[in-house]
């Protein structure tokens, strides 16, 4: 399957995301911005990404600092099932991550390790990850925050 991403494409699963975590969170994805752009939450100082809904889930969003540090370009990334982010091929964590995310709508305190596309290791460390759902309440996937990380090396 090709995913092509539009710019409004883009547009449509960053405002989902941003209306998604302050439903779920009560605040602002961009504390000083109630209504981020897309600009603004690709620039932003944290990783940004999401996934589908898909029966194994495939990427549809990261922003710069999360393709840096998955070192992929966004055309890779958003063909990548996001189970590839692990190293391990079966990773309990992220699987216990994901249906404690799907029972309570979010967690904000996920850490785990993660692989870039060169093989590098990184921890992330009090994560947010949340449901996204759209303005009829249907269910689209899931989006994490990564504010804070350190390579393995």
């Amino acid at each position: 399957m090709t995913i092509v991403k539009s710019e409004d494409a883009v547009v449509q699963q960053v405002t989902l995301m941003a209306k998604s975590y302050e439903r779920l969170l009560g605040e602002p994805l961009l504390p000083d911005f109630p209504t981020p752009t897309a600009d603004q939450l690709w620039t932003a100082d944290f990783a940004l990404l999401s996934h589908g809904t898909e029966e194994d889930p495939i990427f549809n969003y990261a922003n710069q600092l999360a393709l840096t540090l998955f070192e992929r370009s966004f055309e890779e990334f958003t063909t990548l099932p996001s189970r590839l982010s692990s190293k391990r091929v079966v990773d309990e964590d992220r699987i216990r991550l994901l249906e404690r995310v799907a029972q309570q709508g979010y967690i904000d305190n996920y850490a785990g390790i993660r692989v870039s596309a060169s093989g590098r290791l990184f921890e992330i460390n009090d994560a947010v990850v949340w449901n996204l759902h759209d303005d009829d309440g249907n269910y689209r996937g899931q989006a994490a925050k990564i504010s804070a990380w350190h390579y393995v090396d």
